[in-house]
């Protein structure tokens, strides 16, 4: 089974700065929205209970038990021992399938945080301050707060090293000079009841956006010798394996063909799937033609393009593209490596896009290259350090354009078959 990792961003604050009540009126409106949402409590303290003497799962801990798994048909709770605390990152890639997860504390994760600011609370009060002299003075974000820290006193130093940082993203707060500072950082500023604009923020640049996912099955392949769609992979249709690999990330899934009579089998396949089979719009042959139908046959606005012979399409890929369109408000979001571009795993912007699109084709280009150029869009490059974070193993772009290609592919197939 495929996993899809989840976006977080973490809440943090000083002792008392009333972070447990933001994030769970921060849950409490972004699952009255419809999302999906994870969370992560970080205890400072060792030995928390989640269980009760005299309970069975408590008796078999207290008998030597190192974990224990306490399971009902609606709810499932994991106690385990650990010789060493678990890095934030590490809790949070073990919580796939959220379309975010709200942190409370870890502000050393190297997540990105909010950071509140109460007045009534005397330690954000001198943290404020603190951050004004230092938006003030023209200091970086960036700054190693660790290491100016260090020759200080206590109380110096515990303001220091839980200052603001480069990881934050926005302030919550009622303290003037929190307010101030933050203005001067331009990081967006919320007031302490403001839970609907906080979450707007959140859905435009963290939680994880609605994509339409469209795979590329144009038609008959000259050099395959027939469609790609249906040429046998592993004992399948080739385009069975794409919409498993890519309907745990699909919030509506398009297949652009121009053979849907030969495909209605896929609603048989996976009944539980809504898949629109979809004849280009175009009467032209061309990589382009089938960008056009794909956008203007999606309703989210966000499209994923992966073409149907990507045999190892990554859906976690396409989740990392579109937190990155959300977060840097990209029209496009197109991997690139020593090959260059690699268009049929890339995110497009469904509105921006479909008038750029439409423009090329009435002039003659079949190429999908070709909308890079535009100077109406707003073109990200995802570099293959970053598509390597995101799948170690490589092998997103690779396809197969014949037989022997195919053969090779299913010869040397790493994984499992239904991977």
């Amino acid at each position: 089974m495929i996993e899809v990792p989840s976006p977080a961003i973490s809440i943090v604050g000083r002792h008392n700065s009333g972070k447990t009540t933001l994030v769970v009126k921060l849950i409490g409106a972004l699952t009255a929205r419809g999302h999906d949402v994870g969370s992560v409590k970080h205890h400072s303290h060792d030995g928390f209970q989640i269980d009760y003497p005299g309970k069975d799962s408590y008796r078999q801990r207290e008998a030597g038990a190192t974990e224990t798994v306490i399971a009902s048909p609606t709810q499932m709770a994991r106690v385990k021992t650990l010789a060493h605390e678990v890095e934030c990152s590490a809790i949070v890639r073990s919580m796939p399938g959220h379309d975010i997860i709200i942190v409370e504390g870890y502000r050393k994760s190297g997540l990105p945080t909010i950071e509140i600011m109460r007045s009534g609370n005397e330690a954000d009060a001198a943290v404020a301050e603190a951050f004004l002299e230092d938006a003030r003075a023209g200091l970086s974000l960036a700054e190693d707060n660790v290491q100016r820290a260090r020759g200080a006193s206590a109380f110096a130093r515990d303001i220091t090293e839980k200052m603001p940082n480069a990881n934050t993203v926005a302030i919550v707060s009622d303290i003037p000079a929190a307010c101030e500072a933050a203005q001067i950082y331009q990081l967006p500023v919320f007031g302490l009841d403001e839970v609907d604009r906080i979450v707007q923020f959140l859905e435009e640049h963290y939680v994880r956006p609605k994509v339409s996912v469209s795979i590329q099955a144009g038609g008959e392949s000259r050099r395959m010798g027939r469609s790609k769609a249906t040429v046998p992979f592993a004992g399948k249709p080739l385009i069975t394996r794409l919409v498993r690999r890519l309907a745990p990330v699909a919030d509506e899934l398009i297949i652009t063909t121009n053979e849907p009579e030969n495909l209605g089998f896929l609603h048989e396949e996976f009944p539980h799937l809504t898949i629109k089979l979809v004849r280009d719009a175009f009467d032209v042959r061309g990589a382009l033609p089938g960008l056009y139908t794909a956008l203007s046959t999606a309703t989210n606005p966000y499209v994923a393009i992966v073409a149907c012979d990507m045999v190892f399409a990554s859906a976690p890929l396409v989740v990392a593209e579109a937190i990155e369109m959300a977060d840097k408000g990209a029209d496009v979001v197109v991997p690139v490596n020593k090959h260059g571009f690699e268009p049929f795993h890339s995110l497009y912007r469904r509105v921006s896009c479909l008038e750029v699109v439409k423009e090329n084709i009435e002039r003659g280009d079949t190429k999908v290259q070709s909308v890079y150029a535009s100077p109406k869009l707003k073109v990200l490059q995802f570099p293959q350090e970053r598509v390597l974070e995101v799948e170690p193993m490589g092998g997103c772009f690779v396809n197969a354009n014949t037989p022997e290609e195919l053969a090779h592919l299913e010869e040397n197939f790493y994984g499992d078959i239904d991977a």
